[in-house]
């Protein structure tokens, strides 16, 4: 089924735990472990209430971004994907399902899945690959004014960067573009 992903990108990095952790492109991409797919599409549906019981996260990039399949959006029987933005606050459609995904987007096009040129400066510039129980986020978040680049990115708990990114979203959710935000709290 991934014939031509992995063509494209050669063997997965692979780990020999009892349940294998497989990355992509020096760990710019991860499939979620079995076991932990309820958990990371928690984490999604909690920061994307609108997601809820409709999605079922199976990755996520370096910069923590999850990919899912959303069941509400199927085209020839198959759900198609979404990607769910906890830096940006955004939910983006892929017109691909699982299969076409990883077989055209993520082999054809990996610098627009999965920011791929700027996974590799981050590396140049002394960042390390995120371990499967981390990311690297936004120190500031983009939907509060934190700026894309290099010098807002730091290595975090993925689940850690989950939780906050959901209270600040549900703090923020519904302001207009515009508004000035000058203090936001985070549940303990």
């Amino acid at each position: 089924m991934f014939d031509r992903f992995k063509k494209a990108f050669n063997r997965p990095n692979e780990d020999s735990s009892e349940e294998a952790t497989v990355s992509w492109l020096r760990g710019a991409y991860r499939l979620h472990k079995e076991s932990d797919v309820t958990h990371f599409t928690a984490l999604a549906a909690a920061a994307f209430p609108a997601m809820q019981n409709r999605i079922r996260c199976f990755g996520a990039d370096w910069l923590g971004r999850q990919f899912a399949t959303d069941f509400e959006r199927i085209v020839g029987g198959e759900p198609q994907v979404l990607m769910l933005e906890p830096g940006t606050g955004e939910v983006l459609e892929v017109p691909r399902n699982f299969s076409s995904f990883h077989q055209s987007e993520m082999a054809e096009q990996p610098d627009a899945v999965v920011a791929n040129s700027f996974f590799e400066t981050w590396l140049a510039t002394g960042g390390v690959a995120p371990n499967y129980d981390q990311c690297v986020g936004y120190k500031q978040p983009l939907f509060l004014g934190g700026m894309d680049d290099i010098t807002n990115l730091h290595i975090t708990d993925f689940d850690v960067y989950w939780t906050i990114s959901a209270q600040l979203l549900a703090q923020v959710r519904g302001l207009p573009e515009s508004t000035r935000v000058s203090i936001v709290g985070i549940d303990d």
